[in-house]
């Protein structure tokens, strides 16, 4: 069975346990997808009269999949990755973000949040004209596990759309009288105190980077942050295409030369004049690599970035071609920080 997940998709299988899933290319009959909220009689959010936990960090991740569904953990051989695997047959419902804003739109009664969630999304189909199925959200409006107090989750699909939206994005954050507003101090102090549980960064590095970022801030008061996603048209990878190998863990310094990529999630910086700064080396790293959010709009070309996580052998086996890449994110240690730039 041929699996149609995409990144920002959530899917639930039998035992009510729902799953995010990760990047656009998938096994054979299989979703790559980490499991977020499980019914939990101590949780904190309520569907249908059914308690739910949502969970956080990677490794609490890990730690439920062991005990609730140790058979979705494998070893993936083509991403040599230990990673949380759902097979079709487990999936009771797949949740699409485009599929939630048309039944928000035709809603007559959208709760506080879900309104202001209309709202954003309109706005942003309004100032830009892309199509309705062209965006969407996600989270957990998505599957009706928000609180009051969450984040509105923004999907884009496609490269021409994305590039419309971050502009106009960046358009509105300028704007004193938008809704939108980029992330002040004590917002930035909060943001880091939530991610600096599952990444490692200087609070200091954390402020430089994250200020100038145009994908998240607040809307009307509420944190968003909006993830763009490349169509099924622009992805020309099938599972196996390409075939990643652990190298090991190491730390480098580099020039990005390329930032083209760096909006989407996965997102993409290329690299060049690499030096390695500790544990594994070797030749022809071209690119850093992250599968999450929070790694997009990290550095501009030009800039020297330190950045650690796991090198990855990369090789096409449709022509044999190899490359190295750094695969930042799947641990608390990884991170990508640019470095200030030097006074003249």
């Amino acid at each position: 069975m041929k699996t149609e997940a995409r990144e920002g998709d959530m899917v639930e299988n039998s035992r009510g346990a729902i799953f995010d899933v990760k990047g656009l290319v998938h096994p054979h009959g299989k979703a790559v997808a980490f499991i977020r909220y499980f019914q939990n009689a101590m949780g904190e959010r309520k569907r249908n009269k059914v308690t739910y936990e949502k969970v956080y960090s990677l490794a609490k991740r890990f730690e439920i999949l062991k005990e609730m569904f140790p058979q979705y953990i494998v070893h993936d051989p083509v991403f040599d990755e230990i990673l949380c695997e759902v097979p079709v047959q487990d999936i009771k419902k797949h949740y699409r973000p485009f599929e939630k804003f048309k039944k928000l739109r035709e809603s007559s009664r959208p709760d506080a949040l879900e309104a202001k969630a209309l709202h954003l999304l309109n706005l942003l189909v309004e100032k830009t004209d892309i199509p309705l199925d062209a965006i969407g959200i996600s989270g957990s409006i998505l599957v009706k596990l928000h609180k009051p107090g969450s984040d509105i989750d923004v999907l884009i699909y496609g490269s021409r759309n994305c590039s419309r939206v971050y502009s106009v994005l960046g358009q509105l954050l300028k704007d004193k009288s938008s809704p939108l507003k980029s992330y002040n101090k004590q917002e930035l102090v909060n943001l880091f105190d939530f991610r600096s549980k599952d990444t490692a960064m200087s609070f200091e590095d954390f402020v430089r980077t994250e200020s100038k970022k145009v994908l998240q801030g607040t809307f009307l008061k509420t944190d968003y942050f909006v993830r763009f996603v490349k169509d099924w048209n622009e992805v020309d990878e099938k599972y196996g295409d390409i075939q990643y190998r652990n190298v090991g863990y190491t730390r480098i310094e580099a020039t990005v030369i390329d930032d083209s990529e760096a909006i989407f999630t996965p997102c993409i910086y290329r690299i060049a004049n690499v030096k390695f700064l500790e544990g594994a080396g070797c030749e022809t790293v071209k690119e850093i690599t992250s599968f999450r959010g929070r790694f997009c709009e990290q550095a501009k070309p030009d800039e020297r970035v330190v950045a650690q996580g796991k090198i990855e052998q990369v090789t096409d086996t449709r022509d044999n071609s190899q490359h190295f890449r750094l695969l930042v994110g799947n641990n608390h240690e990884d991170f990508i920080v640019p470095q200030p730039s030097e006074l003249s």
